[in-house]
């Protein structure tokens, strides 16, 4: 059947566009629901009568949609950081709201239900669309990390090398020395002893035989 679209609807059409969709899809949800009517004739005339009307009032809303592309475009490049696995799986996901979130961060206000991206499972670069207007969509290129990063990781195991290494080379040396220096000692002390005592027992009988002469 044919309808025409009341609201934008992504992946299907935006709004006054005419489309075909499924019986049961237009009469259960789409009409019942208040986002499209059946497109029968009276309501093409009508549709028609609007858009000729309406024609330079969407004129300014395609340029608006266009300046706002070209904000969206000039961004900073987008960096969400997320938990991850030790095999570079992301737990939980990442999704529209990040990206508006991210934009917004950025001064930029969109919502998040005219933003699309794939399904993202684990860090690497990704590409999600924000649909603007129907002649109007713009990528915006992000990329996925570990929270954290690796540069913590880095500058711990730098600061961490320098605390093994240095006591290796101070010690070590120490520990040598200390017993060479006791054992020099305990061998000079004893040899001093025997020296000195032959020495006096020499020197005493010289004495009476210089008086005899």
């Amino acid at each position: 059947m044919q309808i025409i679209l009341k609201e934008d609807i992504i992946g299907l059409g935006y709004k006054n566009e005419i489309v075909t969709v499924k019986d049961g899809y237009g009469r259960n949800y789409l009409i019942p629901f208040g986002k499209a009517v059946i497109a029968s004739a009276s309501a093409k005339k009508v549709l028609a009568e609007n858009l000729r009307q309406q024609a330079q009032k969407l004129a300014k809303i395609k340029e608006a949609a266009e300046a706002k592309a070209a904000k969206i475009a000039a961004i900073e490049p987008i960096v969400i950081a997320t938990k991850v696995s030790a095999t570079g799986t992301i737990y939980g996901s990442v999704n529209n709201l990040h990206i508006a979130e991210a934009l917004r961060e950025q001064g930029i206000e969109v919502e998040r239900k005219i933003i699309t991206l794939k399904d993202v499972k684990e860090v690497g670069s990704y590409v999600a669309k924000v649909h603007l207007h129907r002649e109007v969509e713009v990528e915006v290129p992000f990329t996925v990390v570990a929270e954290g990063g690796e540069e913590p990781q880095q500058e711990a195991e730098e600061a961490a090398a320098p605390v093994e290494e240095a006591p290796a080379a101070e010690v070590a040396p120490a520990e040598e020395a200390a017993p060479v220096v006791e054992e020099e000692v305990k061998e000079e002390a004893p040899a001093a002893e025997p020296e000195e005592a032959p020495a006096a027992a020499e020197e005493a009988p010289a004495e009476p035989a210089q008086e005899e002469a």
